[in-house]
């Protein structure tokens, strides 16, 4: 039986699990939101902008995804994996992210969608939780998915004391991306009048506001944007290149001199294409809410919230065109049939509106609690609550498992400086995954 299953897995990416609990919509980025009708025209992306003759993205020649170093994975038993809270004495309010800086000090911050960042040590949970820092005077969370969405510490925090954050601000509609640093008097406080803005990008709508950040193998800053928002790209921003909207970014933040000062790396792949934003490095996204280096294999994984019928699992390499708003998934979005898929990478796997709504990409496992996890891919959905643990190896999906119902509504995942697995819950608790006993 497990062998047809895993010859059925690789010869189709439509997973088959069981249905979803059957929970309300997503308040946080959903799959199919009620479209906003501020149409107001919004400023002007900030960063060099390139001459503005648009090439046709869809048509370029298809992007190969890098080759994934040989890691024999282990079959997972079935059953043999369930979910359990950590830190009981702590809550907090809708979490977005949980990261570990590389310091040696053991804290572990979090961000909550008001606002506000809040540390803990991991060694003594039970001593409680600080206010790290607190912008709510400048981050805006009008709307469902507005708010402190994205953080990440410099990769010489230890030495400079800076990080990276990403909010939704108002007045007008926008996405910010700053570095703030932390208070020369408290080092175990940050600097809320430190903040250096590197970018800021208009929003037409409220949802759709994408927000990871991390740091590639490479150095650089990464982040992801959702398509602008309201339902179906109206604004055709996936497909654009003269748009940041519906892309993943690629940055060089160091030696920042001031306000907007951000480099393009010179081996971005549209740097020298007429008329596109040379920050770009993959497009055709819909919202990639969360995305994630497996610090293994350096492979990007990213879970791009689909529309109203398909949620996909990508690999995001250079150049890539992911398809959105032409492609939702494997299948075709606008026009409904025969759309022309040249140059596009489809998803590894993706699953329907039966299993979840609202995908929530995570991470390669590479924690040593759980051996049979190594070396997969483990993702979940907000709206049912799944877990899935997703099996890659010499650039083919070798299994793709249903791992736990939650019952939680899983915004985002987290990881440790030790590899350890941590899944966030809408609820206010920290969970993570555990071998039965």
């Amino acid at each position: 039986m497990l062998a047809k299953v895993l010859i059925a897995l690789l010869m189709v990416v439509v997973t088959v699990f069981p249905a979803c609990a059957g929970r309300p919509p997503s308040t946080m980025p959903t799959a199919s939101p009620n479209a906003s009708q501020n149409n107001t025209p919004m400023p002007t992306q900030n960063a060099a902008p390139a001459p503005n003759t648009t090439p046709t993205p869809n048509t370029s020649p298809s992007i190969p995804v890098p080759p994934a170093t040989a890691l024999p994975l282990s079959p997972i038993p079935d059953g043999s994996i369930k979910v359990e809270r950590v830190f009981p004495d702590l809550s907090f309010r809708e979490m977005t992210n949980l990261v570990q800086p590389d310091d040696a000090s053991g804290l572990i911050f979090v961000t909550e969608q008001r606002g506000v960042i809040q540390a803990f040590a991991s060694s003594q949970p039970q001593q409680g939780s600080y206010i790290f820092l607190d912008i709510t005077d400048r981050v805006n969370r009008g709307g469902d998915e507005e708010g402190l969405l994205g953080i990440v510490f410099d990769p010489d925090y230890k030495r400079n004391g800076q990080f990276y954050v990403y909010y939704s601000a108002a007045n007008p509609r926008r996405s910010v991306l700053s570095r703030f640093s932390l208070d020369q008097k408290n080092l175990k406080l940050a600097d809320p009048q430190s903040e250096v803005i590197i970018m800021e990008i208009a929003q037409p709508f409220s949802n759709h506001n994408g927000g990871q950040l991390a740091f590639g193998p490479d150095g650089y800053l990464y982040i992801g944007l959702g398509d602008g928002g309201s339902a179906g790209d109206p604004q055709g921003n996936g497909q654009n290149l003269k748009s940041l909207l519906g892309k993943i970014l690629r940055i060089d933040v160091r030696g920042l001199s001031g306000s907007g000062s951000y480099k393009i790396p010179a081996d971005n792949p549209f740097i020298n294409t007429t008329g596109a934003r040379a920050e770009i490095w993959a497009f055709g996204l819909r919202n990639p809410w969360r995305f994630s280096f497996d610090t293994e294999t350096g492979l990007l994984w990213a879970g791009d919230v689909g529309q109203n019928k398909w949620e996909e699992i990508d690999i995001i390499s250079k150049g890539g065109n992911y398809g959105w708003n032409i492609m939702e998934g494997s299948h075709c979005y606008s026009p409904d049939t025969r759309c022309n898929q040249s140059g596009m990478t489809l998803p590894l796997v993706e699953y329907d509106h039966s299993k979840g709504c609202s995908v929530t990409g995570g991470y390669v496992y590479r924690g040593d609690n759980i051996s049979s996890l190594k070396g997969y891919y483990i993702y979940g959905d907000y709206c049912s609550g799944n877990i899935w643990a997703l099996g890659y190896e010499d650039n083919t999906v070798t299994q793709n498992i249903l791992l736990a119902d939650s019952g939680l509504s899983i915004t985002s995942f987290g990881e440790d400086m030790e590899g350890n697995l941590y899944i966030l819950s809408r609820e206010g608790g920290i969970y993570t995954l555990v071998q039965k006993k």
